[in-house]
């Protein structure tokens, strides 16, 4: 008879008496306690974060809680009774422990990600599967099948359960150090470094230097020689200087734009015919956003090769200029009195420097004055401040009875018959 048999036969036979009873009252008991505990607990945390998460029930705190109450009473009860119940309780609060660490973390440090969602799945799909083979009691039976096979990487030996248990292990400290780095990133340099870049510089290398040592201290718990690694990373410096000599270049770009504070988040730079404000800088590339609110990917190469423009290294002011074209016999002291006044009274055009207006030119339809003025936040959006200006240019005109040059009629060439 196999082990799930045995077990519904047990439960089946047992399934009223006091013992089980016993058990179920502790599990609820056990639940009960959580839930007031993570309730408690939840005033002073920080909403959606990766121990309470959005909801009570759904973060890391209330299994991990419920775990340890009913592990205490398997112990306790275990010395006066055969246990069933809490042996089924304790693989799925186990699995639904790790599950919720990976999913919360991985949402925390991946927000919107499609990899970060499939990867959760794979995580819940494979400890529910660990957790029925633990409460079937198949589970040393597989381990014992995995032991039989054996996989060879040159010189070193693993058979397959070994390799199972690096990957494993690898994996759960490799979410352990993301939420390591990204609560060191909250919690300490949101407060103490106010600079942006300064923190993304600072967040990054974190962030990798955690990931490196979870995984050093992984593969070597396993038992992999970490003296074979030495042969990876020859291979991939001979990659880098081969085929991937444009990506590293972006990636130490990255930090050296970083590091200088050449550019920062925030600032208003142009770089190869492109202007917008910096919302991102990434290892790789930089995030423009211009006035139409579009976005740029911009490579972080192009910041140290090429000429950029930084608006914002002195003042953020932008000059605009405005053509204007009346008719011949205006009065130019007039006009440029009156187009200075009417762009000082639209909100967004600084008084300091003044809005200036300047003859420019003759032309067939009139005269032509360009309107000088500087506005503060160009990303607020240029065509509404050009608009109201020269709305209020256009009253000013009409108030003070400056003609404009007439239209000229469009001609339209009737068909030729045929």
């Amino acid at each position: 008879m196999n082990p799930l048999s045995v077990y519904l036969s047990q439960w089946t036979q047992e399934g009223l008496s006091l013992s089980v009873l016993n058990e179920f009252g502790w599990l609820l008991l056990a639940l009960a306690v959580a839930w007031l505990i993570v309730k408690q607990l939840s005033r002073y945390a920080a909403p959606a974060s990766v121990l309470f998460g959005r909801q009570l029930v759904d973060g890391l705190l209330f299994p991990a809680v419920a775990l340890g109450l009913v592990y205490i009473g398997q112990i306790l009860l275990g010395k006066h009774q055969s246990l069933m119940l809490l042996k089924l309780a304790v693989p799925v609060l186990l699995s639904l422990v790790l599950i919720r660490l990976c999913a919360r973390v991985l949402t925390a440090v991946f927000p919107q990600s499609p990899l970060a969602v499939l990867t959760e799945r794979l995580i819940s799909w494979l400890a529910w599967l660990v957790a029925v083979l633990w409460i079937t009691d198949l589970l040393p039976l597989v381990v014992q099948e995995m032991e039989q096979v054996h996989v060879n990487f040159g010189k070193t030996h693993l058979d397959l359960r070994s390799l199972v248990e690096g990957l494993l292990s690898s994996g759960l400290v490799l979410v352990l150090a993301l939420w390591l780095s990204a609560t060191i990133e909250q919690r300490v340099l949101a407060q103490t470094m106010t600079d942006l870049s300064m923190r993304k510089i600072a967040s990054n290398v974190l962030r990798a230097a955690l990931l490196l040592i979870g995984l050093l201290l992984a593969l070597s718990a396993v038992g992999v020689d970490l003296t074979a690694l030495s042969v990876l990373g020859g291979a991939l410096g001979v990659g880098l200087g081969l085929g991937l000599q444009k990506l590293a270049a972006n990636y130490v770009s990255g930090f050296v734009v970083l590091v200088e504070r050449s550019v920062r988040i925030g600032d208003i730079i142009r770089v190869d015919g492109m202007e917008g404000k910096v919302t991102d800088i990434k290892t790789r590339y930089t995030l423009l956003r211009d006035a139409n609110g579009r976005e740029t990917i911009i490579p972080n190469d192009m910041l140290i090769t090429q000429r950029v423009d930084n608006f914002s290294l002195t003042q953020s002011a932008v000059a605009l200029q405005c053509p204007i074209t009346v008719a011949v016999d205006s009065d130019p002291a007039q006009v440029q009195h009156l187009l200075c006044s009417a762009a000082a009274r639209v909100s967004q055009v600084l008084t300091e420097p003044a809005p200036q207006a300047f003859f420019s030119s003759f032309s067939q339809d009139g005269l032509v004055f360009t309107l000088h003025f500087w506005v503060a936040d160009p990303q607020q959006g240029k065509l509404v401040v050009l608009s109201e200006v020269n709305a209020a240019v256009w009253n000013a005109l009409r108030q003070a009875g400056v003609e404009l040059p007439p239209s000229k009629p469009v001609l339209v060439q009737a068909p030729m018959s045929p």
